[in-house]
């Protein structure tokens, strides 16, 4: 059978436990609070590029023969690339600039 101190540490194990869970519960609600804040500040720039996409992707879609529909020479190239800006992701991000160069050498030479 248990002795008294060792029934006493146990409690006090068992508080320090809570206290730790209570503390990463706030932690982790104020991360979720953050992350939905910030997909809420997103959904303005969100709206704004799906309606920019849909209106250049009807100017290609009509027979109209818009001002990018027209073929001409290719003399200027813009690449948007995206990468991630959240940690340990170094790797990922460097195999996405390394087939950007390789793509760019490739495919429009190194002017």
């Amino acid at each position: 059978m248990a002795n008294l101190k060792e029934i006493r540490n146990r409690i006090t194990s068992i508080k320090s436990t809570m206290q730790i869970t209570s503390a990463m519960k706030m932690v982790s609600a104020a991360k979720l609070k953050k992350a939905q804040d910030a997909i809420t500040a997103m959904r303005p720039y969100s709206s704004k590029l799906t309606e920019l996409l849909q209106n250049l992707s009807a100017t290609l879609d009509s027979d109209t023969g818009g001002a990018y529909s027209t073929q001409r020479e290719v003399s200027k190239v813009l690449l948007v690339v995206i990468t991630s800006n959240r940690g340990l992701c170094g790797g990922f991000n460097s195999s996405i600039t390394k087939q950007v160069h390789k793509t760019v050498n490739d495919k429009y030479g190194n002017d």
